[in-house]
């Protein structure tokens, strides 16, 4: 159950992430409330799963996971510049986010 709050943790660290540049340096609203919500419980679930996931794995995990899916949805919808190296590394992150899992032996 660790993995699967430290993921969830994961995609609100990206959400919380995104919000931050959408509220224009908190002067915008609901960007600011969505990044308030979500890193609280970005961080509350980090915190739960290191209980059970080893710290440097945990935060490695967590980083790994909001890292490439703020710079995916950047790329997606918000202008980041996309190239083949770019995905190439996005893929190559999370194969080592992956391979994290696979040797993690704390239960």
């Amino acid at each position: 159950m660790s993995w699967v709050i430290l993921i969830v943790s994961g995609v609100l660290e990206a959400v919380w992430a995104t919000a931050l540049g959408k509220s224009e340096g908190f002067t915008k609203l609901w960007p600011t409330v969505i990044l308030g919500v979500a890193l609280v419980a970005s961080m509350g679930g980090l915190a739960l799963a290191m209980r059970d996931i080893s710290t440097g794995t945990a935060y490695a995990v967590w980083v790994g996971i909001g890292a490439a899916l703020t710079v995916a949805y950047a790329m997606i919808f918000g202008g980041e510049p996309t190239s083949i190296v770019k995905v190439l590394l996005l893929l190559g992150l999370v194969g080592c986010v992956v391979g994290l899992k696979l040797v993690d032996t704390s239960h």
